[in-house]
């Protein structure tokens, strides 16, 4: 392939061809111009995957593509014909290879760059890229969350388990995720450490890729890379991309762990499920959820269906958690796989004036709190009220935002006291830092589980720099209540 000119003129000339289009992206890799050759093998679809499934001989190449250049010079003379010819040379060499089309396989190792426009430029060409219609969809400032793209499990899939570089196996995980414990359909599954503290294992927006399974080659040896260079003595290659798309899972998983809670909460107290994501982002008191964005939006429906599946098999015992297992890493069709398999809830330990987000025995965030000694009560509650403004204002005592537990006069708040956190200082309600609980006001659904005790927290603070927030369009106040809260 070694005419680029003549390529862009057919491409110009075809811009529904999708072997010219994957012609083209294999003429821009050889030329090292990656992000070029992504966008056109985009455009080539299908034609890409059948072709990148299976070895096809040179001279097959060359044969398709002096038959592409003859058509080209044909077409000055007889234009009618020559778009016939076409047609046909492509539809047999494409029913042909019918037999190597694999699904799955996609260009994900190339580095992403957003070269569409110059190469449409190159071209003469307006070429709508898909991710267009994905990106019309959202609001000006809202990200897609890479909704629209071809499902990461088919080709690399992320998950998390526990993980210490300076155990004498720190690979003793694997053993979850070998043979036929692996359910999955990606070829690949990189995996993200998780450190562990007593029975808890710490999840956050930081953890680093520890190694990567690859179960593609051909003996059907499962070949494993370490990204840790104390665990295999090496090093590692460079892991910034699967650190940076590793970082996007983690941010899906957070939302679909509160919709799939929303969604589990909303059944539990109404004893249907939701029809829509508008009934769980009602204005006060039916705000289950605080508010929404476009990945809650586009999963909804399959979220959902698979809540509706499980409620129909047994629940496995509070507080255990399939880690890396089979039950994790199964393939939902149509999207990617939950981590988080049971609702999110929220613990409180009085010892250590913690207050932390969990599903299982995994913890997504762990915040200092306000407590009241003896005065907070012991057990398990649900929030029954979540309110913006409780004082009818975001500086009073409760702050810009209140849970309150049960329908009793405990409640977890805001406060205008931030020296009080982490002290006993109130009448019995959880005092929060004003950031602190505006995040977990969008991450806990009403209906959410509270559990409060004693020595049930590891001391640890676990708070991302990015905080978690939902785009809320209801209005979340209750000016018809003056809350009497437990300050």
């Amino acid at each position: 392939m070694k005419n680029t000119a003549y390529l862009k003129s057919y491409v110009k000339n075809h811009p529904d061809n999708k072997m010219a289009w994957y012609l083209l992206g294999k003429e821009y890799e050889s030329a090292g111009q990656e992000g070029k050759a992504q966008y056109c093998y985009n455009q080539a679809g299908s034609v890409y995957e059948a072709f990148e499934a299976t070895k096809i001989p040179a001279d097959l190449w060359q044969e398709y593509q002096d038959k592409l250049h003859q058509e080209s010079r044909r077409k000055e003379e007889r234009k009618g014909l020559v778009r016939k010819i076409g047609i046909v040379l492509v539809f047999l060499l494409l029913l042909n290879l019918s037999s190597a089309y694999a699904p799955g396989q996609f260009a994900t190792d190339l580095p992403v760059e957003d070269d569409s426009a110059t190469v449409a430029e190159d071209l003469g060409l307006v070429v709508k890229n898909p991710s267009q219609d994905r990106e019309a969809m959202w609001p000006e400032g809202e990200r897609n969350w890479g909704i629209g793209s071809p499902f990461e499990g088919q080709g690399t899939e992320f998950t998390a388990s526990a993980y210490q570089s300076n155990i004498d196996n720190p690979y003793k995980s694997l053993e979850d995720l070998y043979g036929d414990k692996l359910k999955t359909s990606a070829s690949k599954v990189v995996v993200l450490g998780m450190k562990q503290k007593a029975e808890w294992l710490i999840w956050s927006k930081e953890m680093p890729v520890v190694y990567e399974l690859d179960k593609s080659p051909q003996d059907g040896v499962m070949k494993v890379q370490s990204y840790d260079p104390k665990a295999c003595q090496c090093t590692p290659p460079d892991a910034t991309k699967l650190q940076k798309e590793g970082k996007a899972w983690i941010e899906r998983q957070e939302t679909l762990a509160v919709l799939s809670t929303a969604i589990h909460t909303y059944k539990e107290q109404k004893g249907s499920w939701p029809e829509s994501l508008d009934q769980l982002v009602q204005p006060f008191p039916d705000n289950w959820l605080a508010g929404s964005n476009p990945l809650m939006r586009h999963e909804f429906k399959r979220v959902l269906a698979l809540q509706q599946h499980a409620g129909s098999t047994p629940q496995q015992e509070e507080g255990q958690h399939p880690s890396a297992s089979e039950e994790r890493l199964s393939s939902n069709p149509g999207g990617e796989p939950l981590y988080f398999k049971e609702p999110l809830r929220i613990v409180i330990d009085k010892e250590a004036h913690l207050l932390a987000v969990a599903s299982g025995n995994i913890m997504l965030r762990s915040y200092k709190v306000g407590l009241g000694g003896d005065k907070t009560p012991d057990g398990t509650f649900k929030v029954s009220d979540k309110v913006i403004n409780p004082n009818g204002k975001d500086d009073g005592d409760f702050g810009s935002r209140g849970m309150q537990l049960s329908d009793t006069n405990y409640a977890i708040h805001g406060t205008n006291e931030p020296d009080s956190i982490g002290k006993d200082e109130s009448l019995g309600c959880i005092r929060m830092l004003k950031k602190d609980v505006e995040e977990l006001f969008d991450l806990i659904p009403r209906g959410a589980k509270v559990e409060i005790g004693k020595g049930i927290l590891p001391q640890l603070e676990s708070v991302p720099k990015e905080r978690f927030v939902l785009k809320r369009s209801q209005d979340q106040t209750n000016p018809h209540r003056t809350y009497h809260w437990l300050l």
